[in-house]
């Protein structure tokens, strides 16, 4: 890159940086909106609209709804030949709010976008901020992936809150299933044999997966939760129901895995006469395929902003967290990094973690997040320009 090329693209940076700085009140109120009003997996209405609408004020052209979801958004800008993407996660936890930090993501996104708009012509850029529903367990970018989005992006980016920066996104690839057994009920002490016990094949069911862990890959995880254990303690359960995660290194080893752990869930049924019935919640999230060059610039811009990269602590493995992101990642370049907001030792899907994502510590690493993304895209279309 020239002396001139490098001299455009620093001012451009520090035009991007004081746009920010400038929106950072409307950013932080944005953040605390959707902090204060929580809505799950596709039930995002309100805040869907919040964040469509914050771009919208900044002239981006907006789609509610857009490919028949009811709770995506696309907004766009420019005309340019590189199209870059930016993902804004809205969802919250069910009985946790915000405890992790999707309102922070929806800020940064917001934030970078913004920021970028006024650089759009300049650089030549389109810019495309996806409003993706449901990451929480409900695929949002895979059905908008099956709808013919994000296609031929040359970059796609987000951040997400963390206890601890951390630049490589590492996750697990995941399913997400609802198990159920019907049996048949029966008065607990006058006609017990009459019974077929659900909860008794559920159980059966956990003690199996708790042996198969023995001989599991140290990358696997299994875990879930009983949603529905019975009705009163003096009948027989005539159906029990549970969500539950599989995880693993790929979709690969996932498949391999899963085929185990049904065989747990059989044995549950095959030993009490229940019925099982094992649905899927969303396709599965798949593993990260990271961008090299973008995150490496994203690393020395997040550094310039004086951010620091944990290492090697146990506070940095928000990393290997579960994305459809992982999904966006396997047909266009991307990059996942981690912000930071100080919380350790409490971490993301804890209660107080939502706590975090608001006041001084999330503003700033709203704000960093927001300009080392804009910073990065300008690197990556500055480079893609000068080959």
């Amino acid at each position: 890159m020239g002396d001139h090329r490098r001299g455009e693209l620093s001012a451009a940076k520090n035009r991007a940086a004081e746009i920010v700085r400038s929106d950072a009140p409307r950013l932080i109120a944005l953040s605390e909106v959707l902090h204060a009003n929580p809505e799950v997996a596709w039930e995002e209405y309100r805040s869907a609209r919040w964040v469509a609408d914050a771009l919208g004020e900044a002239q981006f052209d907006v789609t509610m709804g857009y490919l028949g979801l009811d709770t995506a958004f696309l907004a766009t800008y420019g005309t340019g030949p590189f199209r870059l993407g930016l993902c804004a996660e809205y969802d919250a936890l069910p009985g946790l709010g915000h405890a992790c930090g999707h309102n922070l993501i929806s800020a940064i996104t917001v934030g970078a976008a913004r920021a970028l708009a006024p650089l759009a012509d300049e650089f030549g850029l389109r810019i495309e901020v996806y409003g993706t529903p449901a990451e929480e367990g409900g695929g949002g970018k895979i059905d908008l992936i099956e709808r013919g989005a994000f296609v031929n992006l040359d970059l796609a980016m987000m951040a997400h809150p963390a206890p601890v920066d951390v630049a490589e996104a590492q996750p697990f690839a995941v399913s997400h299933s609802h198990v159920s057994y019907a049996g048949k009920a029966a008065h607990a002490a006058a006609y017990p044999e009459q019974g077929v016990n659900a909860a008794d094949a559920f159980t059966i069911a956990q003690v199996a997966l708790g042996l198969l862990r023995q001989q599991l890959p140290e990358s696997v995880r299994v875990h879930g939760v009983m949603t529905n254990g019975g009705e009163a303690p003096n009948a027989i359960p005539a159906r029990t129901e549970g969500r539950w995660y599989v995880r693993a290194e790929s979709l690969q080893q996932l498949a391999a895995v899963e085929e185990k752990v049904w065989r747990c869930f059989e044995a549950g049924a095959l030993a009490t006469g229940c019925d099982l019935t094992i649905v899927p919640e969303s396709k599965p999230y798949a593993e990260f395929r990271t961008d090299q060059a973008a995150l490496q610039a994203y690393i020395g811009n997040a550094k310039r902003l004086g951010r620091v990269f944990d290492e090697g602590t146990p506070a940095r493995r928000m990393n290997r967290a579960s994305t459809d992101m992982g999904n966006l990642s396997q047909i266009v370049p991307a990059i996942h990094p981690y912000v930071g907001v100080g919380s350790w030792p409490v971490l993301n899907h804890q209660r107080e973690f939502a706590e975090h994502c608001v006041g001084p510590k999330a503003e700033k690493a709203l704000l960093d997040a927001a300009t080392a993304l804009a910073w990065t895209a300008l690197d990556v279309v500055s480079a893609r320009t000068d080959r």
